[in-house]
């Protein structure tokens, strides 16, 4: 099989759809928590669960969604993985019970895994360098539009039509993902089965496991985005239950965390010319390291109020908009060869760590101590990563020279 070139243009709109159906079936949900709750007479911790699944399912599903993607070819994995993910939403719209709506988001973060997976491979396959920083900051720059939007629709729905509607919405999006895969996704890879053999994706994960270049980028990325995740499981309750706003009015809250990844996206395409790309991660973590102090400090010193809880979040995730590009594709660009298993492995590790920091939060309990907590720890292990990172770069750059 001979591996197709898609433009520029068709692999961010393409990747930014595949991308987007994680953070989205996340989104949407979480203006429905509280009510969920009282639906199903069930208890936060509960509920809470039923999130923790969905970021266990998609964090372990990469571990296979990624190899298959190398072993069977990009389409076919993504149209196998979204198929999954649309039975697991209509478990989850139809659940008669707190135990079927667990399982339908297990099914679902299962599905929902090949998307972020797919979308940095079909870059890798064809992209590299400054090239492909762009496309993953134009994905970057679509990707908040779908976040931003699904907690408004969520909670929009949920007012209007009951807690049903939102997982309607999310069968919705993933017929429209599963239909773009089939007509516009073309293979990038040549497929190899061998991929698939329980040898080869031991030896690869190995590869991948002591590269310290790629585990050091992926800890960047996970401390980072795997705090975005974490602080979903909070933030419905913080906000609608302490600091009194409806599910709409969350929903139209939670555009202020997604509003600063989208201006932080366009900002970087303009400032990224000028501005090389380790000086982008250092200015995002510069915003990520003030953001973690500001919700230290908010969470345990202030009474928490929207912007005390907000504003801080907003700089944060303007930070995590700098450093994303750059450091994914740094991640990824030894081993265009096992493209497909160096992203799921990317990947498990930014989702492992919003499952484990959801689990520590849930362990603390009470959501703003867990928040003023949780959060920065996560901020610090984000740059701490980071300079693991330079000193794994400057080691391989020196033996590059030695080599040489």
């Amino acid at each position: 099989m001979t591996a197709f070139r898609m433009s520029e243009h068709r692999t961010s709109l393409i990747g930014a759809l595949l991308a987007a159906l994680g953070p989205i079936s996340m989104a949407m949900y979480t203006p429905a928590m509280p009510e969920l709750v009282r639906a199903f007479g069930t208890t936060d911790p509960a509920i809470k669960m039923s999130l923790s699944l969905y970021f266990a399912g998609f964090a372990v599903a990469q571990l296979l969604s990624g190899p298959m993607s190398d072993a069977f070819g990009r389409r076919k994995a993504s149209i196998t993985f979204l198929s999954i993910y649309l039975a697991g939403s209509f478990v989850a719209a139809y659940a008669p019970t707190i135990e079927w709506l667990l399982a339908g988001r297990l099914v679902q973060g299962i599905g929902a895994s090949v998307g972020i997976t797919v979308a940095r491979a079909i870059v890798r396959d064809q992209f590299v360098g400054d090239q492909a920083s762009r496309i993953m900051n134009m994905i970057g720059i679509m990707l908040a539009v779908g976040p931003a939007m699904a907690p408004t629709l969520g909670g929009l729905a949920l007012a209007a039509f009951g807690w049903q509607s939102v997982f309607f919405l999310m069968v919705g999006f993933g017929m429209l993902a599963c239909s773009v895969s089939v007509v516009f996704l073309k293979e990038t890879s040549v497929p190899d089965r061998r991929r698939a053999r329980p040898g080869f994706l031991a030896s690869a994960y190995a590869a991948l496991a002591r590269d310290g270049r790629f585990l050091s980028a992926s800890l960047v990325i996970g401390g980072s985005v795997g705090a975005l995740y974490t602080q979903s499981t909070m933030l419905p309750f913080i906000l609608i239950d302490e600091v009194g706003l409806t599910p709409t009015q969350f929903g139209m809250g939670m555009l202020m965390q997604s509003g600063s990844y989208f201006f932080g996206s366009v900002f970087l395409r303009f400032v990224a010319p000028r501005l090389s790309g380790e000086n982008c991660v250092r200015i995002g973590l510069l915003l990520i390291g003030a953001g973690a102090v500001m919700v230290a400090v908010s969470a345990h010193l202030i009474e928490p109020s929207f912007l005390s809880i907000m504003l801080p979040v907003a700089i944060a995730t303007m930070g995590i908009a700098f450093v994303t590009p750059h450091m994914t594709t740094a991640g990824l660009f030894p081993f265009p060869h096992i493209a497909g298993s160096a992203s799921a492995l990317m990947g498990f590790i930014q989702m492992g760590s919003g499952f484990g920091g959801g689990v520590v939060a849930a362990l603390v309990g009470h959501p703003l101590l867990a928040f003023g907590t949780v959060i920065p720890t996560m901020g610090l292990v984000s740059i701490l990563g980071y300079v693991w990172y330079m000193q794994c770069s400057r080691r391989a750059a020196a033996l590059e020279v030695d080599h040489d």
